[in-house]
């Protein structure tokens, strides 16, 4: 049996308030080894208070955070081992890029010989060789966020923080650095905290996602697991686009399956939620678990759902289609099939065909 991969650090029970306000709420996580994590939510969720609390730059009122086993209760951030990149980076503009890379090396008191050797080995790393001499402004964007990204890793910190790091880019250079990113920090083995409001970077940059709303952890799990098994209606709501029934859960439906009636009056085969009739309840419906097939189309299998509709836009967005459907019951339906399938156009009659098991039952959110 492999061995347990070390947890870096700790965050257990820290609460930190500000005044009336609670920003952080007995929120507790670990982050292993190796091991990329996201800190998710709107802004005003307590992920860069987080963010803050573990580089330092704030004091918890309770709870424990430990880096490697240590705990970190009066030490200052230069005391945490602990890499910070800036949402705009903080680049010393009076300096060249290599003096910005090498600059915490100098802090650090390394032997000078081994600084230029460092410094060259980062720059490598993130594909600015030749770079050495010029300044931030004389660099694009993208560049000197690699510049900022290899002054933090430079050092060897255990842990690197990352607040925003991309949000200052342009979307289409977005896009293209979040793979790059990836990529150097995987190459570097770093143990990483991405702070983001934005779900395509969390689920792309992170092993872990941590979604957090009003100062609480919402829900922790893999990319996978947040978006396909939501367990509260914030989360299916935040990642992702969604389509929403809400309704109460009338009775048996057939093999085993519960029958949803929903506020309009339409009945579901759902899977069983461990709840009773009566109870109010949401469902989430992914807009790719969502077949579009002629109006012709008979009913379905037992556990198989059949709504009809009129396609009232069809909104091409280059790999994706996404088609716009008014349901017979009034609802307003976002449908993302597979391009290489039969596709429809504005104004055809269809049949929105779904089953069960891809129904996501979640408790109306009473908060």
């Amino acid at each position: 049996m492999p061995p347990s991969p070390e947890t870096v650090i700790e965050f257990r029970n820290v609460n930190k308030r500000f005044g009336a306000t609670t920003a952080v709420d007995n929120v507790t996580f670990t982050v292993a080894a190796g091991e990329t994590i996201s800190l998710l939510g709107p802004s005003g969720c307590g992920k860069t208070t987080t963010l803050r609390l573990i580089s330092g730059f704030e004091d918890p009122d309770e709870g424990t955070i430990e880096i490697a086993g240590e705990s970190m209760v009066g030490k200052r951030p230069y005391e945490r081992n602990v890499g910070l990149l800036f949402q705009h980076y903080a680049l010393f503009p009076h300096m060249t890029v290599a003096e910005n890379v090498a600059y915490g090396l100098k802090h650090r008191h390394w032997p000078k010989a081994e600084i230029g050797d460092r410094v060259r080995e980062m720059l490598r790393l993130v594909q600015l060789q030749g770079f050495e001499g010029r300044r931030p402004g004389q660099m694009s964007g993208g560049q000197q966020q690699r510049v900022a990204l290899a002054r933090v890793l430079a050092t060897r910190p255990r842990l690197v923080l990352l607040d925003e790091p991309l949000s200052a880019l342009d979307a289409k250079l977005r896009e293209e650095l979040r793979l790059e990113l990836k990529q150097i920090l995987t190459a570097v083995g770093s143990t990483t905290i991405v702070v983001t409001h934005d779900q395509d970077e969390a689920m792309s940059l992170a092993d872990r996602i941590v979604v957090m709303n009003r100062g609480r952890i919402e829900q922790q799990g893999t990319p996978d697991e947040i978006y396909a098994q939501p367990r509260t209606a914030f989360v299916a709501a935040f990642i992702g686009r969604t389509n929403w029934f809400h309704g109460r859960i009338s009775g048996p439906a057939s093999d085993g399956y519960l029958r949803f009636t929903t506020d309009a009056g339409t009945a579901l085969a759902i899977p069983s939620p461990g709840t009773g009739s009566g109870e109010k309840h949401s469902i989430c419906l992914r807009p790719e678990r969502i077949a579009v097939t002629g109006a012709e189309a008979g009913a379905g299998k037992p556990g198989e759902n059949l709504l009809a509709g009129q396609v009232v836009d069809v909104v091409n967005m280059g790999a994706e289609l996404h088609y716009i459907i008014n349901a017979a019951d009034g609802r307003m339906m976002v449908v993302e099939p597979n391009r290489a399938g039969a596709q429809v156009r504005k104004g055809d009659s269809v049949n929105l065909q779904f089953r069960a098991e891809d129904c996501v039952v979640l408790q109306q959110d009473s908060r």
